[in-house]
C-alpha cells in the first residue's frame, strides 16, 4: 500500500497555526472512482483513502511506515515567509504608490 507523510499547510480559513504542527500519514488509494447512474454520487471501493495517522514528528511517521511493510513518500514542510506589516506604513512618505480613495 502506498503513503503519503507530509505536514499540512495552513489553510486560508486560518488566522492561527492550529492542525499544522502534526505529521500526517495518508494512504494514496489506486481504486478508479464510479459514478453510480442513478443518483450520479462518486463511490469508491477502497476505504483507506479515509484513514488519516496524526504523529509528533517525522521520525515518528516514517517509522510506524517502515514497521507496518508501507511504501511512502515524504513530503518536506515548506516555510511561508511572512510579511510584517503595520497600518501607518499606509500613510508612510516614502510610500511606492500614492495614497488615493
Amino acid at each position: 500500500m502506498d503513503a503519503r507523510i507530509y505536514k499540512p499547510a495552513k489553510t486560508a480559513m486560518q488566522s492561527g497555526r492550529a492542525k499544522t504542527r502534526d505529521w500526517v500519514l495518508e494512504f494514496v488509494s489506486s481504486a478508479k472512482r464510479v459514478s453510480d447512474p442513478v443518483m450520479g454520487w462518486t463511490s469508491i471501493d477502497d476505504m483507506t483513502g479515509q484513514v488519516r495517522l496524526h504523529f509528533d514528528s517525522r521520525e515518528q511517521a516514517i517509522a510506524y511506515a517502515k514497521r507496518e511493510g508501507l511504501t511512502f513518500s515524504v513530503e518536506e514542510a515548506r516555510e511561508t515567509k511572512r510579511l510584517v506589516k503595520s497600518y501607518s506604513e499606509n500613510f508612510s512618505a516614502d510610500r511606492k504608490q500614492p495614497w488615493t480613495h
